[in-house]
């Protein structure tokens, strides 16, 4: 019994040891991350609002993770090109700056797509929000949103609207507030935002309801009348403009928003990490002043309550689509 005693004592060591070798070995099968630099893939050109987002928070990133965060423009196709190259990543290394179209697109595309918007992506975090704002040029004679659907009511198809085409975030968030306030519009499409907007200057069509980014200096220099801002509360930028809600419409709903997704297959640690940085990018005073003086607000909504939104848009934009008769397969 002696012997056996002792033999347990030295055997005991010796197993502790292996043990602490096996957990040291697994320690070293994953490695920290991210382990290379990591690219931020997003689907317009330099220069524009989820650029400029994409530009920050890739800044902030790079500081917090210990490795260079590249943006990576991929514009076309109305963003499939990047959701689709983030989408099929297998580097693990690879992320999307997305947008509000990104729930349109199954609306749209959904012949032409070889991924799933909603269950090819975790979304990390919603970064920040550009309320959608009505705004009219000198063609139209209404001082208040309330004038806006009388003249609307009065006049059926009578009033023309700008969007930067068929299918934007801008058309979808006209025509929702169309079937709310019970009016047709008569839809004019561009090829972009600059000359949809030119042409309400011009008066060559009456309104838009538009990003309040790319219609802040009009209407700050006069040129343009914003009516309502679909946003919770009233923008510091313009304190006068009341909200939708303020203004009797209360449900409607209509911000541009701009988001990390990372794709499906990624590891819930790396989740965390990034979700720490976008937060700390949002929530600085320098991404804030930032995202403030292009009309934007910063806006962190992470992990489920994040996805619960995309999810939730992609299904309202793909029957608003089938009830609109839009597709642009």
């Amino acid at each position: 019994m002696q012997r056996q005693r002792g033999r347990v004592r030295v055997l005991a060591p010796l197993g502790l040891a292996a043990l602490m070798m096996g957990l040291g070995g697994a320690q070293a099968q994953t490695p920290a991350w991210p382990a290379k630099p990591v690219r931020l893939v997003v689907g317009f050109a330099a220069g524009g609002p989820t650029d400029v987002v994409a530009r920050g928070f890739a800044e902030q990133a790079g500081r917090g993770l210990g490795q260079p965060v590249v943006v990576d423009n991929r514009p076309g196709a109305n963003t499939i090109i990047a959701a689709e190259a983030v989408a099929s990543a297998s580097d693990g290394h690879t992320l999307l700056m997305a947008a509000t179209n990104h729930t349109m697109i199954p609306a749209l595309y959904s012949a032409r797509i070889k991924f799933d918007a909603v269950r090819s992506f975790k979304p990390v975090c919603r970064i920040a929000s550009a309320p959608t704002v009505l705004v009219v040029g000198p063609a139209l004679a209404v001082k208040s949103l309330g004038e806006f659907v009388e003249r609307a009511k009065a006049t059926p198809l009578g009033i023309t609207y700008a969007t930067p085409g068929i299918g934007s975030s801008v058309h979808f968030a006209s025509e929702l507030f169309a079937r709310q306030a019970g009016v047709k519009l008569t839809h004019v499409p561009y090829k972009g935002a600059a000359p949809a907007v030119a042409d309400v200057l011009s008066g060559q069509v009456d309104a838009s309801f538009a990003t309040l980014g790319s219609v802040l200096p009009l209407i700050k220099s006069g040129q343009l009348t914003a009516l309502a801002l679909a946003h919770p509360q009233r923008s510091p930028q313009l304190p006068g403009v009341p909200t939708f809600a303020e203004a009797g419409f209360k449900d409607y709903a209509a911000d541009a928003w701009y988001g990390l997704l990372a794709p499906a297959s990624t590891p819930e640690s790396v989740m965390a990490l990034l979700q720490r940085e976008a937060r700390a990018y949002a929530t600085s005073t320098t991404g804030g002043d930032k995202l403030r003086s292009l009309g934007m607000e910063p806006q962190v909504q992470c992990g489920e309550a994040f996805a619960r939104d995309v999810a939730r848009e992609t299904a309202l934009w793909t029957q608003m689509a089938q009830q609109l008769k839009l597709k642009v397969d």
